[in-house]
């Protein structure tokens, strides 16, 4: 055989084997996609308020809980990240925030309108008060729901949040890492290219996405490290919360100095110095101009608390239970 023909078997077979890979790669991501919407379809229900339609899921019993998602986010992973108190006295309310799954973008989708809406729900519910736990981009609607709804404020709880804090020659409060904006022209657009980003670039995902330090991870718990990928994994879909991302850039963008000295119900707030987003600064901040604001500070786990899962929880749990929003405990 000529060397030309060798080349030609050599061009073939390589032709075969990139098609198989093909077809095994669109086959697993097919199979992952699936079972991720089929994983949102289930264990949420809408219901119809004057604020439009609210996509929520409830867990537990006891005292209502409202928890507010970040960036990313949805009723599944409100849930999945305050999982270990339900069922210990307290009702968790997981909504899905504006543009996120089933609720749908409105209009007016500012912080305010994202807190009446949260009230809407309550009304639907027939839950007269409530706690509210608002983490990362859902901290302003969770502030704003404190500052215009006091009265169904029973406490309040921030984690990791994306919060206002005065910063030299007015740069804008909160961090954005480096790589964040490429991913949201690339991997957020398509589930297929956010399915393989964490498979390819799981280091610059945990960064920009994410925003924990990749070596905070490598030295974790097994435990931590599951929850970190179930977290990383449970983006998926991503389509169906683009909408509710981009308006959390441009919320988050130019979030204004709010009047929070007239937040006047018990406030819990924590987060951690190495978040890659800032937002150490800005609890700080928040907790100094609440009154009576209790502040918890940890300097390694970035965004995702990790290492100190356990702990945040039971800092959540015990902040309930002093402030009486929990007395059924």
């Amino acid at each position: 055989m000529g060397g030309m023909g060798v080349g030609r078997v050599a061009a073939i077979l390589i032709g075969l084997v990139l098609v198989v890979s093909l077809v095994v790669v669109t086959a697993y991501y097919q199979r992952d996609i699936h079972q991720a919407r089929e994983r949102v379809a289930v264990g949420s229900q809408v219901v119809e308020t004057p604020c439009g339609p609210i996509e929520y899921a409830v867990a537990g019993e006891g005292v209502p809980v409202l928890v507010v998602h970040g960036a990313g986010g949805g009723f599944d992973q409100g849930l999945d990240a305050l999982e270990t108190l339900a069922g210990e006295g307290l009702q968790l309310i997981a909504m899905s925030r504006f543009g996120y799954l089933r609720t749908p973008l409105p209009p007016d989708a500012s912080a305010a309108a994202q807190a009446d809406a949260h009230a809407c729900l309550l009304d639907a519910l027939e839950i007269p008060r409530a706690a509210i736990v608002g983490a990362s981009a859902g901290a302003p609607s969770s502030l704003q729901f404190a500052l215009r709804h006091p009265e169904r404020t029973t406490a309040l709880v921030l984690l990791v949040p994306a919060a206002y804090v005065p910063r030299p020659g007015n740069a804008p409060p909160l961090v954005t890492p480096r790589g964040t904006e490429l991913l949201f022209e690339t991997a957020l657009r398509w589930d297929f290219l956010f399915w393989v980003a964490p498979k390819l670039a799981r280091d610059t995902v945990l960064r920009a996405i994410l925003a924990t330090p990749p070596e905070v991870v490598e030295v974790a718990s097994t435990d931590e490290q599951a929850r970190v990928a179930r977290m990383m994994e449970r983006i998926l879909p991503v389509s169906p919360r683009r909408a509710g991302l981009l308006n959390d850039a441009a919320v988050i963008s130019t979030l204004p100095p709010y009047a929070l000295e007239r937040i006047d119900v018990p406030t819990l707030i924590i987060s951690l110095e190495d978040d890659l987003f800032g937002t150490y600064d800005a609890a700080r901040y928040s907790a100094e101009q609440i009154p009576n604001a209790r502040f918890i500070g940890y300097p390694r786990g970035g965004h995702l608390w990790v290492g100190h899962h356990a702990e945040v929880m039971g800092d959540i749990r015990a902040f309930l239970r002093q402030t009486g929003a929990a007395d059924e405990l």
